[in-house]
């Protein structure tokens, strides 16, 4: 990690050899005295004093930073000088200097001391590359420097950023040991740490022992839920933070928001919209492209255009995600035409930008346009194809019916296809019916994710849709014998101030007797209108009626039911469902809408569905 001191020192020198440089040098320390006429001793205590106070005077100038450390080594300062080093490694750090500058300084003192030490390893904690952090740590202990309350913080950020959860575990077990555990911002740090690798339930066990539990605290578990798939336990604490006095800020919101949109509850949502316009919020852009994240996931596109239109401040973010929020509530011609504005206001498109822009094409089967775009994406904007934009080409040809030249696509992909674009083609391959290629798609798929249930559903689907009855019996001897279980299907909808679940015959509810009352008088009305019960993916050996009835209990129709009594007649009704919604469920929810003049939004797997007046945007493709 040491550089060779000499070269360093030969090219600082050639580098402040200019005239120009040297005049600049000579102006910014003219307040040095001419050092030969003053000093008949060593005089470099005075240049290191002198040099440290001008170090502190160009905390944001880079260049100046450079001029007094060449300054201190014209002036025979020695590369070794720990009072030099450690003020020019913590200025390095303070502008965000590249940490190998620093690194070669550190490398020359001799005997740097723990805020030295401590420094380095916030200078990489903040680096894009935080893993020497945890190097140094190690170095201290084979130096026998004992860390500090300060070493903590700045070590466990960077355990964060690597999401090295073991490693993590280590410096947690020696901070107790150390006794620096019960100290705040050492428990803010550890909090932090764990709900950024995955691990919220630790960090709230940790959050659980601090006595004081500041902002930070509260930010840091709530997000560490938000964003690992516990919204539920998010809210809580959220009510819980409110409880204890706590005001919340910009940060607390965003993960407030997060955490509903990943719920789908619309109305909590709103009311969060409404607290953040009160505390004076509305203009910070993190909680703006929050909240239009939060009504594009729950399919209020009108209230995220809305509040994309009162920005004062837009982002590349905010564009793409009203841009991505329209192409997966259906409206593809819309987030195309806003893909366009943006290019109009000269901003730059990411790679997310791009994702939503192929999907949109792929939803409204524009299959010239989407190799259009692709080719942009890479020749206008110099953005090299990750596998989600060939993953949306595959869908765009898949969508449209080219199943054969979706596979031959794949086939010719520069990047090695992963199970997802697999999966996509084998999709494709259910809706139109190949048989040859979805089993090529599936003796794929199982190399790569050999224990992911939908695949086997979605070949059971294609050989039922193909009336191949004993390869839908192989294939589900296979999974009983290699112990594949089926991901139990559930569907959330709100209602005044909970989100209520419901799962495949579920009875737990206290309503359950009025809810499926109204599912049998669903059923009779919607056989009125001519529906007939899409049985062909149900197992093979039970009788026609006990598939009906087994159809009538999926969770999204359970749901439903319990929103229709519940709710005000016209009231929209929207359900969140983790698994793709079955063809059965599809058709009764578009009848649904049409006999009860409701519109209903499905949020499931892979996208959404607004249902109206007998009709479903993802026009009966998903």
């Amino acid at each position: 990690m040491l550089s060779n001191r000499s070269s360093f020192v030969r090219s600082s020198i050639l580098h402040y050899s200019t005239p120009t440089l040297a005049h600049n040098t000579r102006n910014h320390l003219s307040s040095l005295p001419n050092l030969k006429q003053t000093y008949t001793e060593n005089p470099v205590p005075y240049i290191v004093k002198k040099c440290i106070a001008h170090l502190q005077l160009c905390a944001s100038s880079m260049f100046k930073l450079k001029q007094i450390h060449a300054f201190s080594i014209r002036h025979a300062v020695p590369l070794s000088n720990p009072e030099m080093g450690k003020h020019l490694i913590f200025t390095i750090v303070s502008l965000l200097a590249p940490m190998s500058y620093a690194q070669h300084i550190f490398g020359q003192i001799q005997g740097p001391n723990i805020f030295t030490w401590n420094t380095m390893i916030r200078g990489y904690a903040e680096s894009e590359n935080p893993w020497p952090a945890i190097e140094l740590y190690r170095q201290m202990h084979v130096s026998s420097i004992e860390p500090d309350t300060h070493t903590y913080p700045f070590l466990l950020k960077a355990v964060a950023k690597l999401t090295a959860v073991r490693e993590g575990e280590k410096i947690h077990s020696i901070s107790i040991r150390n006794g620096f555990e019960s100290l705040v911002f050492v428990q803010n740090s550890l909090v932090h740490m764990y709900a950024a690798c995955g691990h919220a339930d630790s960090a709230h066990k940790m959050f659980d022992l601090m006595v004081d539990r500041d902002l930070v605290a509260w930010n840091s578990v709530i997000n560490g839920f938000a964003l690992n798939g516990m919204p539920s336990e998010a809210l809580t604490l959220f009510r819980e933070m409110g409880l204890e006095g706590v005001q919340p800020d910009g940060f607390t919101m965003v993960s407030l928001l997060s955490a509903c949109a990943e719920l789908g509850a619309l109305a909590l949502g709103r009311r969060a919209h409404v607290y953040i316009l009160k505390i004076g919020l509305s203009v910070n852009l993190h909680v703006n492209n929050a909240l239009l994240d939060l009504y594009a996931k729950c399919g209020s596109i009108r209230e995220a255009h809305k509040v994309f239109n009162e920005m004062e401040d837009k982002n590349v973010v905010s564009w793409t995600a009203l841009i991505v929020g329209l192409a997966v509530n259906g409206f593809g011609k819309e987030a195309l035409e806003l893909f366009k504005e943006l290019e109009r206001e000269r901003l730059v498109p990411s790679e997310i930008t791009f994702v939503g822009v192929l999907y949109a094409c792929s939803h409204c089967g524009m299959v010239d346009a989407g190799f259009k775009y692709f080719k942009r994406m890479k020749n206008e904007y110099g953005i090299v194809p990750r596998i989600e934009h060939y993953g949306c080409m595959v869908d765009l040809l898949g969508r449209s019916g080219k199943v054969k030249e979706a596979y031959e696509y794949i086939q010719n992909m520069p990047l090695q296809p992963n199970a997802v674009v697999w999966r996509t083609l084998l999709g494709a391959c259910t809706i139109h019916g190949n048989l040859a290629l979805g089993e090529v798609a599936r003796a794929q798929l199982l190399q790569l994710e050999p224990g992911h249930s939908g695949d086997y559903v979605l070949l059971s689907n294609l050989y039922a849709a193909e009336r191949h009855w004993s390869d839908v019996q192989k294939v589900r001897r296979i999974m009983l014998t290699e112990g594949v279980r089926k991901t139990p299907g559930y569907s959330l909808v709100e209602l005044g101030n909970r989100v209520y679940e419901f799962t495949m015959g579920d009875s737990s509810h206290p309503q359950s007797k009025d809810i499926y009352a109204m599912l049998a008088e669903i059923t009779k009305l919607l056989k009125l209108e001519g529906y007939i019960p899409h049985t062909t993916n149900v197992l093979a050996d039970i009788e026609e009626e006990e598939k009906e009835n087994a159809l009538s209990y999926h969770s999204e129709k359970i749901a439903i039911a319990f929103m229709l009594i519940n709710t005000a007649a016209g009231t929209p009704i929207r359900v969140v469902k983790n698994l793709r919604a079955c063809a059965d469920c599809h058709l009764a929810i578009k009848l649904v809408s049409k006999v009860f003049k409701r519109e209903i939004v499905v949020r499931d797997r892979s996208r959404f569905h607004h249902f109206k007046d007998g009709s479903c945007s993802c026009r009966d493709y998903w």
